[in-house]
């Protein structure tokens, strides 16, 4: 399939989020397939086996690959790749203890061009979590040799790579290929009924939203005397903006692609600002504080930050001409009484449980797994790539002081991160951002 230009992946924007969410109304399971909502089987079906290779052995790489054979009978891992090879092991390690999986020296692949020989394997799927930087060529390989994908998010750091993983999905589409990204909230079945129900109108018109990721500090490393500086900023990468696109990307993409998903938009414009105060080591901000207008004046609030000691928050709210949603659970009038809530499943003795049958994680790697055995074809990453790219407007307006729009940013040729990949210095910039001496 041909590449597309700027404005026709202006175009597409709206249409994509829409085109996955809209058509029907109601509360059979034949009208859920109108709103194309997964099927939220407990179980894949059976079918012919499902050889698959994991690119990326770290904490959440090694959690997609347990989630993956955990999602039904006939699943395999069979081949893993990542930069390091100490990663390789303690991945190996952990499918060992847990899954009984041992995978032989000649499947592992380590160094920068792993994934290339991951992918050569005889394998139908691969699992990519590397850094998001890496996303976009990852991805890209992968549709190229006709595999099926299940990805993490964030799918890109920059408008370049948004434009590459797009151009990926619409051939992974005529390549009859299914794609699964990260985005879990999808496919976790107390969010899943909410948004069907608000798309019925239980709040009516969307008039504005919330959306947040407070928490603590996050993991970071420091320099040791044997690496090099891209092998530390690799092992650091949650901390550097190039290889994770910062927190508001690499985090607080969950809370706005809710916003997304339930509104079947993303914004047109951030105006945010943003700031660093305690943050360790990397070139990212501790915080992110940003106002997206959205069609027709429609404002949402995201705020994220990762600072120990202060009050933490990881939710959504969205509010109607009706009522208003937390988007996870409970729909609320006007007065905000409770007009209905999701019922969990309870425990032995009758009482809630207060969590989904099915984790998410596990959930998402169930319906994509049933997608490829009924043919039924799911690709997920255009509209995961709209959500990435709605978090990295907000990151461009706080980093510069700037509003950006999404015009703006989609013909931003804003690459990060290096030409080429070596263990040795990375030529890139390293200073934070100081917002109004930026463009």
């Amino acid at each position: 399939m041909k590449d597309f230009s700027r404005r026709e992946f202006l175009g597409i924007g709206a249409a994509a989020t829409a085109g996955i969410l809209l058509t029907g109304c109601g509360g059979s399971g034949e009208e859920a397939v109108d709103l194309n909502l997964p099927p939220l089987l407990d179980i894949a079906p059976a079918g012919a086996p499902i050889r698959a290779a994991l690119v990326g052995c770290g904490g959440r790489g090694t959690g997609a690959a347990l989630n993956f054979l955990d999602a039904g009978p006939d699943l395999q891992i069979v081949a893993v790749a990542d930069v390091f090879q100490d990663r390789i092991d303690d991945c190996l390690k952990k499918l060992k203890e847990e899954k009984g999986v041992e995978i032989p020296a000649s499947m592992q692949f380590a160094g920068f061009d792993g994934f290339k020989h991951a992918l050569d394997a005889n394998i139908e799927l691969v699992i990519l979590a590397t850094p998001p930087h890496f996303r976009p060529e990852h991805f890209a390989a992968a549709v190229a040799a006709k595999k099926h994908v299940f990805m993490e998010k964030p799918v890109a750091v920059d408008p370049a790579g948004a434009r590459s993983i797009i151009a990926s999905s619409r051939r992974a589409e005529s390549l009859g290929l299914c794609v699964g990204t990260g985005t879990q909230r999808r496919h976790q079945r107390d969010y899943v009924e909410t948004y069907r129900r608000v798309r019925q109108g239980a709040i009516g018109d969307i008039v504005a939203a919330n959306c947040y990721w407070n928490q603590s500090q996050l993991w970071y490393k420091t320099q040791q005397p044997e690496w090099s500086e891209m092998e530390y900023m690799i092992r650091d990468w949650v901390n550097w903006c190039w290889l994770s696109g910062d927190h508001i990307v690499e985090q607080h993409i969950h809370n706005i692609d809710v916003v997304n998903w339930f509104t079947g938009k993303h914004p047109v414009a951030a105006v945010g600002f943003g700031a660093r105060h305690r943050r360790v080591t990397g070139d990212q901000f501790d915080f992110f504080d940003i106002d997206f207008t959205y069609e027709n004046d429609v404002h949402v609030h995201s705020m994220c930050r990762q600072i120990n000691g202060c009050v933490n928050n990881v939710s959504e709210l969205i509010r109607g001409t009706k009522g208003y949603t937390n988007c996870q659970n409970t729909i609320y009038d006007m007065e905000g009484n409770i007009v209905w809530q999701y019922e969990y499943p309870k425990n032995e003795q009758g009482e809630s449980t207060d969590v989904v049958a099915i984790s998410p994680y596990v959930q998402e790697h169930i319906d994509l797994v049933t997608a490829i055995r009924t043919g039924k074809q799911v690709v997920e990453a255009e509209a995961t790539a709209i959500s990435t790219l709605s978090a990295i407007i907000g990151r461009m307006s706080a980093y510069t002081g700037q509003e950006i729009t999404w015009e703006a940013a989609m013909s931003n040729e804003m690459r990060l991160g290096p030409e080429d990949y070596h263990m040795g210095a990375v030529a890139v910039e390293k200073n934070v951002p100081v917002p109004g001496s930026l463009t």
